[in-house]
Formats: C-alpha cells, structure tokens, sequence
C-alpha cells in the first residue's frame, strides 16, 4: 500500500507541475499515468478493505 502511495503521489506532483511547463499532449499522457496508478491504488485499498472485513468477523 505504502509503495502505491508513492507512486501515486509521485505521478500526480508530475501532473500538477505538468500543466504549467508542458504541452498539451504531454499533460494528457502524465495524466493517463496518474490515472491508471490511481486505479491500481484505489483497487489495492478496496482489497484490503475488503480483507479487514473478512477477518475481523473471525
């Protein structure tokens, strides 16, 4: 989790700096990037999520 966090992080300081120093098409692949790491984050924390559920009812 901790290291998809970063990632995330990472790839969204690059979007935001992104839209004052690039191009349009640049932009728009920085933020396909952040998109698809924050897919993978937030799928990451509904697994878990859905793993403390589980076992708490044990």
């Amino acid at each position: 989790m901790q290291e998809l966090g970063s990632h995330r992080s990472a790839a969204l300081r690059l979007f935001i700096a992104s839209r004052e120093a690039t191009t349009p098409l640049a932009q728009r692949e920085f933020w396909l990037e952040f998109s698809w790491i924050d897919q993978e984050y937030r799928a990451a924390v509904r697994r878990l999520a859905q793993f403390c559920a589980e076992h708490s009812r044990r």
